[in-house]
């Protein structure tokens, strides 16, 4: 299996349960608690879960600046986002103190993790601008992903974490959230050899089962792993539940058995473009996976990317410091002409009016309206879970 990124093996962040465990809970209970934002539990999430392999904790401002700015760590790993956590107020903390990082996602804050702190810095508005201004490639305070993480604070907390557990990721969707190690063993157990990933934020339409079959069936590779984030995601988007109920039901009616592990895992949506489609292919190479698809507008919003910077960054990337390769898709619709799914660019005589194309805003439309979605969009099964959401949520969503 395909070696986790910078590490010959992976390195969660997590105690695992025993001696040591139940040791680390009872400090906690004695340490000064912190109740923290959901972007830093969620970083602390992704490094206890083996995702962030090798990082060993959250990153100091000297760090933050340089992966900011070259996209690799001053030891020289290829890292593309700073892995934070920043803090909106001073609690007098200082370097050398463990702290308990209490959960914000879960009712009565229990503490997530304990955190050695190694550095308690500042964030002046040039360091502001420098972060964001890389990290999403605008400094717009409209876009979601700016917005958010100029409202984190301006305290950074670098240091260690330990990882007590996966906060509210397990008991909401336990069928589902699986650590690195896990997604490891379970495609050892498959016996499969050669793994696609597949990300996604959102329900698999027509045109996105369609392109998963087309890399499997390109790569020769034996098994697809549709990742999906169970986190945080802007006003509007279809929430984990009914995402994760729609693509197990088009899994189970339209995939061979025992082709796909569904899975997810417990990240808060940037919306940072080509940055987090690098973040998105090294964590997926942790999980075991060979190829990542990036299709059109890979982790954007609205018009702030082009719609294949999320390819292009790849190419800038020095050979040999990414073992996964990229499957580069295309737009991907239903063509009217040839009865199928096609990825756009391979059908040159199409215009337009050939395919089968909705807006999102369209689609929403339709299902508050209670209107069919066409059948060259959505598999029907897909269809009703959506309209049924939309149906509890009195037409909004």
């Amino acid at each position: 299996m395909i070696t986790p990124h910078g590490a010959p093996r992976l390195r969660p962040l997590a105690v695992p349960a025993g001696r040591q465990r139940d040791q680390l809970e009872q400090e906690a209970q004695r340490l000064p608690g912190l109740l923290i934002n959901s972007a830093a539990a969620a970083n602390a999430v992704m490094l206890g879960a083996g995702y962030f392999t090798p990082l060993p904790g959250y990153m100091n401002l000297a760090e933050a600046l340089h992966v900011a700015e070259h996209m690799h760590t001053p030891s020289g790993l290829l890292w593309p986002v700073p892995i934070l956590h920043l803090h909106d107020g001073d609690q007098g903390l200082k370097a050398g103190a463990r702290i308990a990082l209490r959960d914000p996602g879960v009712e009565g804050h229990p503490v997530l993790a304990v955190q050695t702190i190694e550095a308690v810095e500042h964030l002046d508005d040039e360091h502001m601008e420098l972060l964001v201004g890389n990290i999403f490639g605008t400094l717009d305070p409209a876009h979601p992903g700016v917005k958010t993480f100029t409202g984190l604070g301006r305290t950074l907390l670098s240091g260690p974490v330990e990882l007590l557990n996966y906060s509210y990721f397990e008991q909401e969707f336990p069928d589902t959230f699986c650590t690195a190690m896990q997604i490891r063993d379970r495609i050892s157990q498959q016996g499969w050899r050669s793994v696609v990933a597949f990300q996604t934020r959102n329900p698999m339409h027509r045109a996105h089962e369609e392109l998963c079959k087309m890399a499997l069936e390109q790569l020769g590779a034996d098994g697809l792993l549709i990742h999906m984030l169970l986190g945080k995601l802007k006003p509007g988007d279809i929430p984990a539940r009914v995402r994760d109920a729609a693509i197990r039901e088009m899994v189970q009616q339209y995939f061979p058995p025992n082709s796909v592990l569904i899975s997810g895992y417990g990240f808060d949506m940037l919306y940072a473009g080509p940055r987090e489609a690098v973040l998105h292919a090294i964590f997926r190479q942790n999980c075991g996976c060979d190829y990542l698809i990036v299709g059109r507008d890979h982790a954007g919003v609205g018009d702030y990317y082009g719609p294949f910077d999320a390819q292009q960054v790849f190419d800038q990337i020095p050979a040999g410091e990414l073992k996964i390769r990229i499957f580069k898709a295309d737009h991907t619709a239903w063509s009217r002409k040839l009865g199928r799914v096609v990825m756009m660019r391979d059908a040159p005589d199409h215009s337009k009016e050939d395919f089968v194309l909705l807006s999102g805003t369209r689609v929403r439309a339709m299902l508050q309206s209670g209107e069919e979605l066409p059948p060259e969009f959505a598999r029907p099964e897909v269809a009703r879970i959506l309209m049924e959401h939309y149906r509890e949520q009195g037409g909004d969503a």
